[in-house]
């Protein structure tokens, strides 16, 4: 038996619309997936909002947590000017929270394991993040690359390791998303063809894959951690780059 833990994250066509020289758009796996997340995000916090009950219910209680934790969140690093962002940080993690349980149920697909999608929301930040800081500083936003109280003498060095840093934060910022959510959907494919070609062996072969079945629940267990996890880790990050906007050379 043949079984590609890669196979899971390709991308099929579904509509051609356009064609760009020899690249054509189409609506694709990744495009439905991601309509879906959107309808169901929509769905929880338009349905739980709508009664607004002064004795809350099991969702509207979750919905309220959730709202209240990323505010926290974004205030604690940014201040209370930053809730201004409260809105697109709110979205972000929204979105790769349902992003991350959607792309868990057997045979779906998993949008944040595709580079393109960590790279597009993370570079969406790196931009907000710059055209904020410009627009609300001007050119005084550029003292983000000039710590305080540092010598003059290594000031030059300095300066020039703090802008690569900048540079380098949608690297990091989308590849550390994609990365985990990747590594966990593999694992979890190899244990499962572990359990079908084990299994395949007959009664002897059904013992002997009771350990890759044990191996499946306690990573499925670990990547519905995981899951919330990078969605409050690429949140957090976003509010402290957001931070670096609002508030240069703190």
């Amino acid at each position: 038996m043949h079984i590609d833990p890669i196979e899971q994250f390709q991308i099929k066509n579904f509509l051609p619309m356009m064609s760009v020289g020899s690249h054509q758009i189409a609506f694709n796996n990744a495009a439905l997936y991601m309509l879906i997340i959107v309808a169901a995000v929509s769905v929880l916090f338009i349905g739980v909002t709508t009664s607004r009950a002064l004795v809350p219910g099991r969702m509207q209680s979750l919905a309220e947590m959730t709202y209240e934790f990323v505010a926290h969140t974004l205030r604690s690093q940014t201040g209370a000017e930053g809730m201004k962002f409260f809105p697109f940080v709110f979205t972000l993690f929204m979105f790769i929270l349902f992003a991350n349980l959607i792309g868990l149920i057997p045979y779906s697909f998993e949008v944040m394991a595709q580079l393109v999608v960590t790279a597009s929301l993370a570079l969406l930040v790196f931009f907000i993040v710059v055209g904020y800081g410009l627009w609300k500083h001007g050119l005084r936003w550029f003292k983000v690359f000039v710590p305080k109280g540092v010598p003059i003498f290594v000031l030059p060095m300095i300066v020039l390791i703090e802008v690569v840093s900048f540079l380098t934060r949608p690297v990091s910022h989308s590849v550390r998303l994609f990365g985990n959510m990747l590594a966990g959907h593999i694992a979890l494919q190899v244990f499962a063809a572990f359990v079908l070609m084990i299994g395949g062996y007959g009664i002897l072969g059904w013992f002997g894959a009771v350990m890759p079945f044990i191996m499946i629940i306690l990573t499925y267990a670990l990547e519905l951690l995981v899951a919330a996890v990078q969605a409050y880790v690429f949140a957090i990050l976003t509010c402290i780059y957001l931070n670096d906007a609002i508030h240069p050379g703190h």
